[in-house]
Formats: structure tokens, sequence, C-alpha cells
């Protein structure tokens, strides 16, 4: 790059809004991370748009925040969006091969033709992801680019979202006075972040735990085998609290962050919280043992879900670079060893990579979506195209896409 650059994200989520602003440097390898932001999320349910005037008010405190802490103005965003409105649908695309040789437009016109997956009629394709091509009888190949061949048939993950859901989170942020570079399906951006090339080449499964949704993103032998949206997070387990130790939303919320774990053996019988000391509403007093087992039995539920998702697609118990965690929700004591005890392989905890600056701040599971839209967006995006106007899949940026999907399967 000639020049120095900002890209930012906002990654609005069901309890929180984050904006991340980077700097990318000529002489830099990585984006610099310069300004961070935060404020609650109003006015948001399942990544749905309940009220638009709540949406924008948070959107700009957390720009703000950023702005104010990197001392750069924010004009375009990455967002990223998540919920169970995301849907990845299997697709085939079939092209003939213009000459005998395969070139980068017959690989740009065979995504394409990828894009007539059976969707619902009030979807929006986010993302086409080649997952392997096939010319004439030879399957199973990573890079056709330079072969013979007539016939041309790529196999991929068309992702799709809520074209109500996708238009409200855009009409938010230019509100707001932002305009939006891309959408991103937040899925794609945690993965992008936490995961290392080795981890997706060896075969991992990045699971993030949000508010309200649990997203499961497979990867193996450097393409990604699978993605999914679990319908039940943090939210869940806080409405849980609430119920079986009859308590309010908002003291059920602090007990889950002070008290809870995932640890049930190690929380003594006879361990009490005074519900007076945290709530204005609630007065009795409660068990923490009968707290941590409210906890755990979502928590196993969740993994036991992932579980599921993973035998969909044969790699239950089978993908060597384990589990990475990330999200609000795998911070909770315990989370890393009830993971491995539900889905037997190696467990940790991921936190944002491929970035600079400021990482003791963003050095936290809950930034893994907000950093990864950034390096989603640099890799895979072209930023210096501003605005990309109102829900338009962009095709032109196929190219530069099919240049780092071969790029990654580089030694």
């Amino acid at each position: 790059m000639a020049r120095e650059q900002v890209v930012a994200s906002l990654d609005i989520g069901n309890s929180t809004v984050r904006c991340v602003i980077s700097v990318i440097s000529p002489d830099q390898k990585d984006p610099h991370i310069v300004g961070i932001g935060e404020a609650e999320s109003l006015g948001i349910r399942d990544g749905m748009v309940s009220s638009i005037e709540e949406v924008v008010s948070n959107i700009n405190t957390a720009v703000e925040n950023a702005e104010r802490m990197s001392g750069l103005a924010v004009h375009h965003v990455y967002i990223g969006t998540s919920g169970s409105h995301i849907e990845t649908t299997p697709s085939r695309g079939v092209i003939a091969v213009s000459t005998q040789e395969i070139s980068e437009a017959d690989v740009e016109r065979v995504i394409e033709a990828a894009q007539n997956a059976p969707i619902g009629r009030n979807s929006h394709i986010l993302r086409i992801i080649p997952k392997s091509f096939s010319i004439d009888d030879q399957e199973d190949i990573q890079n056709p680019l330079g072969m013979s061949g007539i016939r041309l048939e790529v196999d991929a993950h068309v992702i799709s979202g809520n074209v109500s859901i996708l238009k409200n989170l855009e009409r938010s942020a230019h509100q707001a006075s932002i305009d939006v570079n891309d959408i991103i399906p937040a899925p794609l951006a945690s993965a992008e972040s936490v995961l290392t090339r080795r981890q997706k080449e060896l075969g991992v499964v990045a699971i993030d735990i949000g508010s309200s949704s649990t997203s499961v993103t497979v990867y193996e032998e450097g393409s990604l085998v699978h993605t999914a949206i679990v319908p039940i997070g943090g939210a869940s387990v806080t409405k849980d609290i609430a119920i079986g130790l009859r308590t309010s939303i908002d003291a059920a919320e602090k007990l889950k962050t002070e008290y809870g774990t995932n640890i049930v053996d190690e929380v003594p019988e006879d361990e009490e919280i005074d519900l007076e000391k945290i709530s204005k509403i609630d007065s009795h007093i409660v068990s923490r043992k009968h707290l941590s087992e409210i906890i755990q039995a979502r928590y196993y539920e969740i993994l036991m879900l992932v579980k599921e998702e993973l035998k969909l697609v044969g790699r239950d118990g089978v993908l060597p670079g384990g589990a990475t965690l990330s999200g609000g929700g795998s911070k909770m004591p315990g989370t890393l060893e009830l993971s491995r005890e539900v889905l037997s392989i190696p467990v940790q905890v991921g936190y944002p990579q491929g970035v600079q600056g400021m990482l003791d701040q963003i050095e936290d599971p809950s930034y893994a979506t907000a950093v990864g839209l950034i390096l989603w967006g640099i890799h895979n995006s072209s930023i210096d195209s501003g605005s990309r106007g109102e829900l338009s899949f962009d095709f032109g940026a196929i190219t530069k896409m099919i240049g780092d999907f071969f790029k990654k399967l580089l030694p």
C-alpha cells in the first residue's frame, strides 16, 4: 500500500457494541490497533434491530469512544452480523471452460455460478466460500489455475442472512453518519482472528459463545468445511438463573458474572449469596452450588449442540487442531474443562491475533469478532472502495478473494 489507511469495525452484539479502529502502514505487515470503544447494546435481539433509535445511539457512543482514544475519525466500517438468521447452504457451480487452460476469469465465473443456491426468499447472499474444485472427472482440486480441462465445477458454501435484518443494520449505521464497507458473517470474522493457518490445515472448530447464539465454524485442509449457528448463548444462561433462583434479570446477570462457574464440584455445599449485596430488588439468599448447577446445565446443552453439528459433518472427536473458544461466554470459569469433557478434543481459549497495538486491551475473547472484522475486511475485500452500496453482492471483489484463497494454499 502506498499510504497509511484507517480501517474500522463495528461488532453489534446483543449485549455490547464494540468499535475497533486500526491503521495500516506500508511498512507494517499487520494492522495497528489505535482505538477501541464500547457501549451497551440496546435495541438488538438475536441480531435483529428492534429499535433503530437505540441502536444508532449505541453505535454513536462506541464509535465516539474509539475516536477519542485514537484521535481519528471513522467514516467507513465493516459490520458483523450474527444470530439465527445466518444460514449456510451447500452449492455447486458448473461452467464450460472458455479455453483449454483455466484462467482466473474461469474461476470467477464458476464461483459466480454457485450463487444459484436454494436460499430463502427473504435471504441475501453475504459470502460464497469455495471449498474445492473439479475439472472434468478429476475431483478435490484446491487450485485449478493453469490446469487443462473442458468442464470446471466448484463446491462452495453460500452464506446468507435475512434481508430485513441486514438492511436495518445498514440503516442504523447510515443514521449514525457511517458508511458500510461490507457486512460480514460474525462466525467467519471471529474465526479469522483466533485460528492459525496450521489449525485450519489440521482441522479445527471455532466456537464463539455470544449473548443470543453460539457460532460453530469448522476448517480442514485450509478450507471451510461447515458453519452453523446454535440459537443459545449467554443470555439463555442468565434467564435460567433468573427462573431457577427467582431473581430479577439484572441480579441474575450479576450472579453469573461475579459468582458463576462451570466447575460444580469445587463449590462448597453450604456457600450462600446474599442478593441484597448485588440487587436493589431482590433480598433473599441463594445457594452458589445451585447457581453453578444451573450454569453448567445450560453450557452442557450448548456444547452438546456443538457436538451434534460436528457429527453432521463427520468431525466429532476427530479434529487434530481441537477447538478454540471465543466470545464473552467463553470467559465463564470451568468452560475449558467442560468443553474438553463434552467434545473429547483439545480445547483452548482464542484471543485475537494478527494485529499490533493495544494488545493488553484487546487480548480478550470478547474482541474476537471486532478484530476479525478488520482482518477479514483487509484480507478479503477492497478497503479502498468506501461504501459498498446497499446490500449489493460485490463480485468485483471475487478476484481478490480468489488470489488470497490460493495464497493460503501455498507452503
